[in-house]
């Protein structure tokens, strides 16, 4: 590509490279292909491209845990997107700065963004990207403490993800609900939710995932005086927490004693 000198072709090839090396975790290496593509996309006036670029950019500083370098890169590229009329690129730019600003703690300007983002994904069809719009609307109703209207959006994700095949998203999303029954109380009805997410994050191979919503489980089977069933699932959380390096692994093996302690006074107390 350099020698032809094909620098639209060039930019392209280090995007893909850049891209390649994102998705294998190898986000330094990623973040220099991308800004080897940066200029070269001005120099030929891509600017659809240079709009990939620059959120590309802000996805990896994200990743690296710099927020604020990711707010900013995504804030060039978005008025890009409009220019150019991807109003796909344009909802993906808007969810990705929801995100800086859920990440950040200021929710209402996530929701803000989300809700930006939430129309262009319906217009342009991406029904994947609508239910991760919806899910994250919901996961900041969720925070803010509007239980009801999290579950509104969690219920409207959930048929979408089952229709573009995305397990690992369907999953989170009945785990996501799980969580607002549990914590209005039904338990019965939470307990039904983790249930149906435990094997399909088995499928996916997530075992964080399931870490999590055993651990759900097992909380809820406490309060229903299940200490029995507690027991299990913490022993497997506990398991999977050392397997993948947890860094909730002493605080789960700590709620595993507290259930053990408690099952064995209620045995004494006989």
């Amino acid at each position: 590509r350099r020698q032809v000198g094909d620098r639209g072709g060039e930019a392209t090839t280090l995007n893909n490279l850049g891209g390649v090396h994102s998705d294998l975790g190898d986000k330094r290496k990623a973040l220099d292909f991308f800004e080897q593509a940066l200029p070269l996309l001005r120099q030929v006036g891509d600017r659809g491209g240079e709009a990939t670029t620059l959120n590309n950019i802000g996805g990896v500083h994200f990743d690296l845990g710099d927020k604020r370098k990711a707010l900013d890169f995504y804030e060039q590229a978005l008025p890009l997107r409009r220019q150019v009329g991807d109003r796909g690129g344009e909802a993906t730019t808007l969810n990705n700065l929801g995100g800086v600003y859920d990440d950040l703690g200021d929710k209402r300007k996530a929701l803000d963004f989300y809700e930006q983002a939430l129309p262009l994904r319906r217009q342009v069809g991406d029904r994947g990207g609508e239910a991760t719009t919806l899910n994250n609307i919901g996961r900041v109703h969720d925070a803010l403490g509007d239980k009801r209207k999290a579950l509104d959006f969690y219920e409207q994700a959930l048929p979408l993800l089952r229709q573009v095949g995305d397990r690992g998203g369907e999953a989170t999303t009945l785990n996501n609900i799980g969580a607002v029954y549990d914590a209005l109380g039904d338990k019965r009805k939470a307990l039904d939710f983790y249930e149906q997410a435990l094997p399909l994050l088995r499928q996916v191979g997530d075992r964080w995932g399931e870490s999590i919503t055993r651990y759900n489980m097992a909380m809820v089977y406490e309060d229903m005086g299940d200490l029995a069933r507690a027991e299990e699932e913490l022993k497997i959380v506990v398991a999977l927490d050392a397997a993948i390096e947890h860094p909730d692994l002493a605080s789960d093996r700590a709620a595993l004693e507290r259930v053990r302690a408690k099952r064995a006074g209620l045995k004494a107390a006989k």
